[in-house]
């Protein structure tokens, strides 16, 4: 029973959050709000919301190795199964401002949480140190945007005030009830097996989070939108440190005691190799993201030997 609630909360989170996702944004639109804000505000924020939620209820109900493991786990998936992933079913093209300004934000990001890491906590303060670190992100950013140099035209379909305000609502409430039932029952199953927080929320937790993203940014190499998706996926491992740890840690801080330098080492080594990657003709190229996917193989292994 435990497993088949995993499955509905990992449904009822994915749900809720493209539902708050057309929501949130059609009601921006209505507004008046320019498109690349929407983009870069509300719908980027939204695609991190699965994480946010996870890990902030996990914080609160005592497993903040399981809040944390998900965020770490979640960027690991991003950089290396997605983009790896993405990059064999397609060579992924990386738009030079993404290579300029959002991987080195990122890169940045992970070595903030990887130094605060070495205590084996996040205070309030470091939690507040990364969310202000977020908000100079947002403003650097919409500065950007106000300058033309990420610019991207969005269909927005009109959506009734109420119908929109209704969707919002409505994902908010599958949000919650969701995180509340995927945390408890993803608990249940890691102390049956005796697997500890962190672990649970360093593969199953950070997958079933991170799947959208995944989907996504598979068709997004298909259709030959690659710079869109790998743009998505760094800025969604921004968010994840930043904004979701920020705000979690300032709320509730958090011990890290499952956490370990070979996880974190992973996180910062894998964006690090991302980013080289980006500067060979701004393209990952197949073999590039078969050694992606490979290398994530091998720690997903590791993971697993520990275990047993």
């Amino acid at each position: 029973m435990s497993v088949l609630f995993i499955i509905i909360g990992i449904v009822m989170v994915l749900w809720g959050a493209d539902r708050l996702t057309d929501g949130a944004t059609a009601i921006a639109h209505r507004l008046n709000v320019p498109q690349i804000v929407i983009g870069l505000t509300v719908v980027a924020m939204g695609t991190s919301a699965p994480e946010f939620f996870v890990s902030f209820v996990s914080a609160l109900r005592g497993t903040t190795d399981m809040a944390v493991g998900n965020v770490v786990g979640s960027n690991v998936f991003n950089t290396m199964l997605i983009v790896g992933v993405a990059a064999m079913v397609a060579p992924m093209t990386i738009a030079k401002n993404t290579v300029k300004k959002d991987v080195p934000c990122a890169v940045g990001a992970s070595l903030m949480l990887a130094a605060m890491s070495l205590d084996n906590e996040i205070s309030r303060l470091d939690a507040i140190l990364l969310f202000i670190a977020f908000l100079l992100f947002m403003a650097y950013t919409l500065r950007l945007a106000k300058k033309g140099e990420k610019d991207e035209d969005t269909v927005i379909k009109p959506m009734k005030p109420l119908k929109a305000v209704f969707l919002v609502l409505l994902g908010l409430v599958c949000l919650i009830v969701g995180s509340n039932l995927f945390v408890e029952s993803a608990s249940v199953v890691a102390k049956s097996l005796g697997v500890s927080d962190a672990m649970i929320g360093l593969t199953i937790v950070a997958g079933g989070t991170s799947l959208p993203e995944l989907a996504t940014s598979v068709v997004a190499a298909l259709k030959g939108r690659s710079s869109i998706a790998i743009g998505n996926v760094i800025g969604s491992n921004v968010f994840n440190i930043l904004m979701i740890l920020g705000i979690t840690g300032m709320i509730c801080p958090m011990d890290l005691h499952g956490i370990t330098l070979v996880d974190m080492g992973v996180l910062v080594g894998g964006i690090l190799l991302l980013w080289a990657f980006s500067y060979t003709k701004y393209t990952v190229a197949r073999w590039e993201g078969a050694l992606l996917t490979l290398l994530f193989c091998g720690y997903m292994g590791w993971l697993i030997y520990q275990v047993v």
